[in-house]
Parts: C-alpha cells; sequence; structure tokens
C-alpha cells in the first residue's frame, strides 16, 4: 500500500469509485469474492466528530471502527487518525461519501487496484470539496481525453471573451485535473501525520 506522506501526490478529478472493465469484473477474482487493502486516513477533524467518524465508517465497513486519534500538529486542537481496511473493491468511494461534506473535516482515501479496477483516491477539504484520482499500476494518473477537451475549451472561452462561470487559464484548469489545490491544502497535514498509529479493519460482505 503506497501511503501518503510528505511527497506530492496529484490525479485528475473524476467520477467516484474504480474503473471497471465490465459486469463479469465486478467484485470476483478468479472465481471468488475480490477484496483489496485501503487506508483512509483522517488529517484533521474536531475531537467532538470523531464518535461520528467512526460510526460512519463502520456503517460502510460493516464492522466496529475505533481509530486511535492524536493531535494534530498542523491545526491545534484537531486530532487525526488512520486506518487500513481490507474490503471489497469500490470501498473507498463508499467511505468518502459518507464522510464527504462534513464541516471541519479533511481526509483522503485511498484503494489498491484489483482485477477489472484501477487504484484510486480521493481527498476532501471544506474549502475544496471532494477530488477523485485513478492511477495505473506504474502509479501514473490517468486524465480521460474528455476531462482534458474540457479543460481547454473552458479555458479558450474565457481568454477569447465569452461568458462562463468563473475566468480562468488552461493552467489552473490542468492544475485542477492534478489536484494541486488540494495537495496544497492537506500537505501540511499529510507532513504532520508521519509516525501516526495505525489500525487495520477487514470489512464484512
Amino acid at each position: 500500500m503506497r501511503r501518503v506522506g510528505c511527497s506530492l501526490i496529484s490525479g485528475s478529478p473524476l467520477a467516484p469509485g474504480p474503473r471497471s472493465l465490465g459486469k463479469t469484473h465486478l467484485g470476483r477474482s478468479q472465481g471468488g469474492l475480490a477484496s483489496v487493502q485501503g487506508v483512509l486516513q483522517v488529517h484533521s477533524a474536531p475531537p467532538a466528530l470523531c464518535p461520528h467518524i467512526e460510526w460512519a465508517v463502520a456503517g460502510v465497513l460493516g464492522v466496529p471502527v475505533d481509530l486511535a486519534w492524536v493531535g494534530q500538529s498542523a491545526a491545534p486542537g484537531d486530532v487525526r487518525g488512520e486506518l487500513n481496511w481490507h474490503a471489497r473493491p469500490g470501498m473507498a468511494g463508499s467511505i468518502t461519501s459518507a464522510l464527504a461534506g462534513w464541516n471541519r473535516l479533511r481526509f483522503e482515501v485511498t484503494e489498491e487496484a484489483s482485477p477489472g479496477c484501477d487504484a484510486v483516491r480521493y481527498s476532501y477539504t471544506p474549502a475544496l470539496g471532494t477530488f477523485s484520482a485513478v492511477s495505473g499500476a506504474n502509479g501514473d494518473i490517468m486524465i480521460p481525453e474528455n476531462r482534458l477537451l474540457a479543460a481547454m475549451t473552458v479555458a479558450a472561452a474565457s481568454q477569447s471573451g465569452l461568458q462562463v462561470a468563473a475566468t480562468t487559464t488552461l493552467e489552473e484548469e490542468l492544475d485542477r485535473l492534478l489536484g494541486r489545490p488540494w495537495d496544497a491544502e492537506l500537505e501540511p497535514f499529510r507532513c504532520a501525520a508521519e509516525g501516526a498509529p495505525v489500525r487495520w479493519l477487514h470489512a464484512t460482505g
């Protein structure tokens, strides 16, 4: 499992969930149910929110969750925790859906590649919302052609003076595709979390 530490990791904002090769690949590997490993990193949360985070994640995984919370030096007064999980493919998206939208919560969820599904990472901050990145077996971020074309179209419309939602440049659009605003906000929290206690869980089902 590649852990998110102090190094910069970037990706593209894709639709939640790993990319499947077809219905015959969903949830099965060589005749049995497929399972993947993943990591939930809660970078910062107010202590009062911790039980609710554990309940929400437990509801998704189907097993009790008890994170080892420690202080977050990058946000005095907040805490951080990390959970390694082993469950069915697509669990990272389910965990993200359960936690996204919570105020004062910053987190990332990563999921390793599995047969028919690519590796995926989700990042969330209250200010930026949710970002997802899909990567191939070699770790390279995969940005679909339609995303690149959309970024070029928005940037071209902005530069030509056409009315768009917000004035933007191609560089800014590509930065968003690569998740750089999320990396910039989360990097101090990632670095502060080095050496944090980790829990392992195996989901049911």
